[in-house]
C-alpha cells in the first residue's frame, strides 16, 4: 500500500488537496482506528481555526484591484510578441 504511515499532517494535507474524507478514511482504515482518525481531524481543525479570516467583500475587492493593476503586463491577456516567444516556429522546411 502506498500510504503506509498515517501520522502527523499527511491526512490534513490530503484533505486540503481535495481528497474527500470518506476516501481518506477508507485508505487509512487498515492502519488507524476510528479514535485516531477523529484525533487527527480535531488536530487539523485546531490548526485551521488559527488561520486569519476576512470577509469576501474585502478580499474580493482586493483581488479585483490586483488583477486589474497587472492586466497590462499579463501575457495571457495582451499576448507575447514574436521576438520574445520561446515557442514560436523556427521556420518551415520546403522540399522541391
Amino acid at each position: 500500500m502506498m500510504y503506509q504511515h498515517w501520522r502527523g499532517e499527511r491526512a490534513g494535507v490530503l484533505l486540503k488537496r481535495g481528497m474527500c474524507e470518506s476516501s481518506l478514511q477508507s485508505l487509512m482504515a487498515q492502519d488507524l482506528s476510528e479514535k485516531e482518525l477523529l484525533r487527527m481531524e480535531v488536530e487539523q481543525l485546531k490548526k485551521e481555526v488559527k488561520n486569519p479570516r476576512a470577509p469576501i467583500s474585502k478580499t474580493g475587492k482586493e483581488i479585483k484591484e490586483y488583477v486589474e493593476a497587472r492586466a497590462g503586463s499579463d501575457p495571457l491577456l495582451k499576448g507575447i510578441s514574436e521576438d520574445e516567444n520561446p515557442f514560436k516556429e523556427k521556420g518551415t522546411c520546403v522540399t522541391s
